[in-house]
């Protein structure tokens, strides 16, 4: 971690023969002990008032009163590593990573509900130790200059997910249904996830004393990961579900953007179904791009894009002319329908495909980039992409077959710098952005 130095004043100390001098110098120890130990906090109040909240102008993110388009990643496991203290610098060292390619948010998860280092242990029950290593995410990622888009509940099972939610419900007999869909309707678990935001948005953070509603680190919060309500083909349940936990949000945090976290499906009513959509089954699975994105709460659309698991059958450059479609689809929707702007907060190319070259990788995250940079210049909604999923060395047991370390293959780290540098020169690069200025005048 590279820390801004606070001036060192030198004071002439002028000794009489009265036996002071080895006080004085012990006093003056002391203080620049605690002077260093704390690392000059003179200079981080001065960043904090620096800081802005990022906000939305139709369909622009704004920072610092001029447009900010994203290049980002996700690391799911920000929190779980900072837990103990033998992987704690991992995450240091990706969020120093982000910030040397210019990327400038990092999607997380801020839940791990019931599981091996759960946040939230049983239903309002939460465990301090996860709490404060989720504060040291925030601060660390606050000194490195990125922001985090944070996920609040997972609609799989990995890391408790709605599941857990079900299955509390379920053990303390107050649980309507065993099907993990109950988690949007059942009113004791709609109960049980306000109280576990409640608690997420006005935490005081033990490290620098900001409560997490206050705190402009934080990009934005993301409702849910993925949602499908497969019981209700319709929309509906998942629809109220939105409608409802938005306004929560909101009622609490008002300063902080705010999206659902869809796979970017079109639901039964919408044409683009038979035209957009991967497969007739991407239909009915109770969600709606347009419908759950249009909610006056949501601030921002989000997209995933994994065409080689929604397809089984497709050839490499087939599944790269359906993104190119794919995202066009999303980024006119932005424009024309929704007036937001549209996040891609997901995109991956698995290395299981039978016909997978790592080359591939590289000509599936540029068509990708390029649709993102070639809405901005027009100030369009395509308002930035998040790659699945970027880890350091030593960690491939919590791999998938999507994540990559970016600088072991050369041509893909370029990639992603050029990205950041190109969407950087459109608007120029906020204060947030340290090293982006260097970086990039190196490569005009």
């Amino acid at each position: 971690m590279i820390l801004r130095s606070s001036p060192t004043y030198r004071r002439k100390m002028v000794v009489a023969g009265n036996g002071l001098f080895y006080p004085i110098v012990g006093f003056a120890s002391c203080v620049a002990f605690i002077y260093m130990s704390f690392g000059g906090l003179g200079t981080n109040l001065q960043e904090k008032t620096k800081l802005g909240f990022v906000e939305r102008n139709g369909t622009q993110f704004m920072l610092d009163g001029k447009a900010f388009y994203i290049n980002g990643w996700n690391s799911y496991w920000l929190m779980d590593h900072s837990v103990d203290e033998y992987t704690k610098p991992r995450v240091r060292e990706i969020l120093q990573a982000g910030a040397k390619m210019g990327l400038t948010v990092c999607r997380t998860w801020a839940f791990n509900d019931g599981d091996y280092n759960a946040l939230q242990i049983s239903p309002g029950r939460f465990n301090e130790q996860v709490f404060k290593a989720l504060d040291h995410v925030i601060v660390e990622a606050r000194q490195q200059g990125i922001r985090l888009l944070f996920s609040l509940v997972n609609n799989l099972q990995a890391y408790g997910g709605k599941t857990q939610y079900v299955k509390w419900a379920w053990d303390e007999g107050v649980g309507l249904s065993a099907s993990n869909d109950s988690f949007f309707f059942d009113p004791s678990i709609r109960n049980y996830f306000k109280n576990y935001v409640k608690t997420l948005l006005t935490r005081k953070n033990t490290l620098n004393g900001i409560e997490y509603r206050d705190d402009p680190t934080i990009f934005a919060w993301e409702l849910i990961n993925e949602p499908r309500c497969i019981t209700d083909a319709s929309g509906d349940t998942l629809q109220d579900w939105i409608e409802e936990m938005s306004a929560f949000v909101k009622a609490i945090d008002k300063k902080h953007l705010l999206t659902v976290g869809l796979e970017g499906f079109y639901g039964p009513k919408n044409p683009k179904r038979l035209t957009v959509n991967p497969e007739m089954w991407a239909s009915r699975l109770g969600s709606d791009f347009i419908r759950n994105s249009k909610i006056p709460n949501i601030d921002f659309a989000s997209v995933h894009i994994y065409p080689d698991h929604w397809f089984h059958d497709k050839e490499f450059h087939e599944n790269l002319k359906f993104v190119s479609k794919w995202m066009h689809s999303h980024i006119e929707d932005g424009d024309k329908e929704l007036n937001k702007p549209v996040m891609f907060t997901e995109y991956g190319l698995s290395n299981q495909n039978k016909d997978f070259e790592p080359s591939q990788r590289d000509r599936f995250y540029k068509v990708i980039l390029d649709a993102i940079y070639k809405s901005a210049k027009k100030n369009g909604s395509g308002a930035g992409s998040l790659v699945w999923q970027l880890f350091v060395g030593g960690m491939d047991k919590y791999n998938d077959e999507f994540g990559i370390v970016p600088w072991e293959r050369p041509s893909t780290y370029k990639l992603i710098i050029e990205q950041s540098c190109r969407l950087a020169r459109l608007h120029g690069p906020t204060q947030q952005q340290r090293n982006l200025k260097n970086l990039c005048s190196q490569r005009q």
